[in-house]
């Protein structure tokens, strides 16, 4: 199956106008193209080189697939944005927990807790003992929320930073909650489409009806962003202190 190929059957099934020529250096380089590996395999392959990309390099851009390079303007009372538009997230931020309330829940989870309904409890690391787990689980009835291992909450509603395969960013709000936006799930660099999404006053209106969450990652963006969330955090609150 030819790369040609292959971008055609993502872009059906994705709405990603992957690059047939990025998508061929990419699988010449890992090998791919020199084995018998079957259809469906090397697609899934190809989708996840796609979303573990940057966009700006991965992807082709038209006119339609990309955001209005005006779209932060705030004069511009209410769009729609037709799409579908692939972008990818940038920052993500819980506007609906307090700044000192995501900070202490990061230490929380640096001392190795966690909070479960309103208790604190000790995780239990991965190989220790097993019978302390199950335990912690039952004194809890089943009734109490799972461990964040993130630092918040993960209801939000979030703000979102998102940039197109072009490389225009813009800034987009939760207005409901969409499965797989959360601090906990998220990592930087993954991937919606956008269809039909409302821009007000150069924000982005998010609904589960206008994205289609993809997921991905880029590596080179997740870790120093989550390294450095604590100390953002601290920085803003610092600001605010100082005001």
């Amino acid at each position: 199956m030819s790369a040609d190929q292959i971008a055609a059957q993502i872009q059906s099934t994705k709405a990603l106008p992957v690059s047939p020529s990025w998508l061929t250096a990419v699988l010449a380089s890992s090998g791919q193209t020199q084995r018998n590996i079957p259809t469906s395999a090397l697609t899934k392959t190809a989708l996840f080189r796609v979303l573990a990309s940057d966009f700006r390099g991965s992807l082709l851009t038209n006119s339609s697939s990309r955001l209005p390079v005006d779209i932060y303007d705030p004069t511009v009372q209410e769009r729609r944005l037709s799409g579908p538009i692939p972008v990818q997230i940038l920052d993500i931020e819980d506007i609906g927990t307090s700044l000192w309330s995501q900070v202490e829940a990061i230490e929380r989870v640096e001392r190795g807790e966690a909070i479960r309904g309103r208790e604190i409890v000790r995780t239990v690391a991965v190989g220790e003992d097993q019978e302390a787990q199950e335990n912690s689980s039952a004194n809890n009835n089943g009734n109490s929320a799972a461990p964040n291992a993130s630092g918040s909450s993960g209801y939000g509603p979030h703000r979102l930073i998102l940039q197109d395969a072009a490389g225009t960013k813009a800034v987009a709000i939760e207005m409901q909650r969409i499965e797989g936006i959360s601090l906990e799930k998220l990592s930087i660099g993954a991937k919606l489409v956008l269809r039909n999404a409302t821009v007000a006053r150069g924000m982005i209106l998010l609904n589960p009806a206008s994205v289609d969450f993809l997921g991905g990652k880029i590596e080179a963006l997740d870790k120093p962003w989550k390294e450095g969330r604590k100390a953002r955090l601290l920085e803003r609150i610092t600001a605010m202190q100082n005001e």
